[in-house]
């Protein structure tokens, strides 16, 4: 099973500067996604989820149009071909 990733302008240094990566995931979630995406690209993991595995408050993560938070969080399932869009929240005023 495939999964793209799309990231935004500031995580693509820590994979390689790439915008998009293919990733086959172990298990079939959104959190299975994110422990393949650390043996590929340790540096961005640490930017999605905090010490205790959740995701960070201030990362958004879509499966299509639905935010994961609205799902199952990182326990979302996924098939083969689903492109996941990682969204950092931005604030300021």
């Amino acid at each position: 099973m495939k999964v793209g990733v799309r990231l935004p302008t500031v995580l693509r240094p820590f994979a390689g500067d790439a915008e998009r990566v293919e990733v086959e995931p172990a298990e079939a979630t959104v959190g299975g996604v994110f422990a393949t995406l650390e043996g590929d690209h340790p540096a961005l993991r640490r930017r999605l989820v905090d010490e205790q595995g959740a995701l960070r408050r201030h990362v958004n993560v879509f499966l299509g149009n639905d935010n994961v938070r609205d799902l199952n969080g990182l326990s979302t399932p996924l098939s083969d071909g689903d492109e996941l869009l990682i969204l950092p929240s931005v604030a300021g005023g």
